[in-house]
């Protein structure tokens, strides 16, 4: 079961890192983001949070070339678990 308080964590702090990677225009910015993201993937995010974001995708939130999308779907689908129930 998943707990209100991780979903919460998960919804913010990917939210947060969302808004600033999707208006940055510096790359070191965008790639510090992907690194930090990365690492709150492998250590951070509650694992049946990160399997029903990801949806079986292997690499969900950790590929360069599919970040930027990823984000934008990860914050969505959090944001509609965390307040359409």
């Amino acid at each position: 079961m998943i707990k209100k308080e991780s979903l919460e964590t998960a919804y913010c702090f990917l939210h947060q890192k969302q808004r600033v990677y999707q208006y940055s225009t510096l790359d070191w910015q965008r790639d510090d983001i992907e690194y930090v993201i990365a690492n709150f993937v492998t250590d951070g995010i509650d694992k049946e949070i990160y399997d029903l974001i990801a949806n079986g995708r292997k690499g969900y939130l950790l590929e360069h070339e599919y970040f930027g999308a990823d984000m934008v779907d990860a914050v969505a689908k959090l944001e509609k678990m965390l307040f359409n129930g």
